[in-house]
């Protein structure tokens, strides 16, 4: 008698979280898992999260311009060849306005959020960018 092998379910995507301030990032992460439904990762370092973006099957990639090992531009610009299905959010709490040109050539950044911020315009704007229809389901 032969058994019924499981099916395999695809893993499900997740947040990504990069900013260099620990309890930035921790405050994120906590605010994206206590109103939806998916997995977070959260990194302080920009070079650590580019090495496990490509097995972490993210959907979308939450980043801080100002940060010490590269900025959100160079960032998004590498994570885009490792991650290429993600849509990116760009946070920052200094005006971005004299970089507008850069930011507007990078194809996989689809908003940004100006710090500080709360938890609504955080997981609406997640909610906004996914890609796919395999959108996080909210908790509130």
């Amino acid at each position: 008698m032969k058994s019924a092998s499981p099916t395999k379910q695809a893993p499900s995507r997740s947040v990504v979280i990069v900013d260099d301030e620990k309890s930035y990032v921790e405050l994120m992460a906590e605010m994206i898992r206590d109103n939806l439904d998916c997995t977070v990762h959260s990194f302080t370092r920009p070079l650590d999260a580019l090495g496990a973006l490509k097995g972490l099957s993210a959907g979308v990639i939450v980043t801080d311009y100002f940060m010490p090992e590269m900025d959100g531009i160079e960032f998004i610009r590498r994570a885009s060849k490792v991650s290429p299905g993600s849509a990116f959010i760009m946070i920052s709490g200094h005006n971005l306005e004299p970089l507008e040109d850069e930011l507007s050539r990078l194809r996989r950044l689809k908003m940004r959020l100006q710090k500080p911020f709360g938890w609504r315009p955080l997981t609406a704007a997640v909610l906004e960018v996914w890609p796919g229809k395999d959108v996080p389901r909210s908790r509130t």
